[in-house]
């Protein structure tokens, strides 16, 4: 386990490497002077050169990326040249409210996606229901469903508000039901599919025909031979749709104005506030990854053939 851990801990930093990289290389992958694109065409040579000595235009790119990465592991990613504070600031104001909103999408996508996946998986009436609602579910866009949502729910029935993220925790989660559900709706109706497969997958397998005619009970072969098993698949699956839910924020937070990090990289895209921009994309990459290798250690941890390897 601990050469697994070493594996992976060294791919999260080789991945990481590569993508601050790419980040802080956007900028100057663009034509035209990087000062100019920032400030726009209409900028004064005084503005220009403020720039210029904001973000070390002027040092050679090696030095830059050098300075801009060592200011990152120290927790400085520069200073907002819209909103004229430090980009870590920034994000620190808006993170919770876009934490929230993952951690809720999250808990809707594995508790109604996993149980309906297993009731689909092991009883074929309901496997044929499920496989439908999915189905829908998976051809509809997060942003049309924001938009059936804020329609249905918050307009017609005055059930939910249509925009906000409330104030206090259960305020909160009352404002983000409908960004959650929205969020929520693709992700919950693929892993839905997945587990259905994975566990009908089990279910057929010999080792299961011979528990049963040995006499155990229903309820210790699903627990035993068809779930523990399937866990690695659907561990897999759920463990990547989570991680995706950095980057749908985006959307669904533009569609609710939520005020968190999709929004706010939006708005400093739209800006061109490419410091702010540098250091949201960093976050979101780095969650991503550590995410992911989180899910191998898992899977690793649930795989029989690794807890045989380790006994020996």
């Amino acid at each position: 386990m601990a050469g697994l851990l070493l594996r992976r801990l060294g791919a999260l930093i080789l991945t990481l490497l590569v993508a601050s990289v790419v980040i802080f290389g956007a900028l100057y992958l663009a034509p035209g002077d990087p000062a100019t694109l920032l400030v726009g065409n209409k900028a004064t040579p005084a503005g220009l050169q403020h720039v210029r000595e904001l973000y070390r235009l002027d040092d050679p790119v090696h030095v830059r990326y050098w300075h801009w990465l060592t200011g990152a592991l120290r927790g400085d990613l520069g200073e907002s040249f819209t909103y004229k504070q430090s980009v870590w600031s920034l994000i620190e104001g808006r993170i919770g409210t876009s934490v929230l909103l993952i951690g809720y999408a999250s808990v809707l996508v594995l508790v109604l996606g996993i149980a309906s996946g297993i009731a689909g998986g092991l009883h074929h009436r309901a496997g044929a229901a499920i496989t439908v609602v999915t189905g829908v579910g998976l051809a509809t866009p997060t942003y049309v469903a924001a938009i059936f949502l804020i329609t249905a729910f918050a307009v017609e029935l005055g059930w939910f508000p249509v925009f906000g993220d409330g104030a206090g925790l259960p305020d909160r989660l009352y404002h983000l039901t409908l960004p959650a559900a929205a969020l929520a709706l693709t992700s919950t109706a693929f892993v839905a599919q997945m587990t259905k497969a994975a566990v009908r997958e089990e279910a057929l397998r010999e080792h299961v025909e011979c528990a049963r005619s040995r006499g155990l009970g229903e309820g210790v072969i699903v627990r035993r031979h068809v779930l523990r098993n399937a866990l690695i698949p659907i561990t897999t699956v759920a463990g990547l749709t989570v991680a995706g839910f950095v980057a749908g924020t985006v959307v669904v937070e533009q569609a609710f104005r939520l005020d968190g990090i999709g929004s706010l990289l939006v708005q400093a895209t739209a800006s061109r506030d490419f410091a702010l921009v540098q250091g949201i994309c960093l976050l979101l990459v780095v969650v991503f990854v550590v995410v992911n290798v989180g899910v191998d250690l898992v899977n690793a941890a649930l795989d029989p053939r690794l807890q045989a390897r380790r006994s020996a």
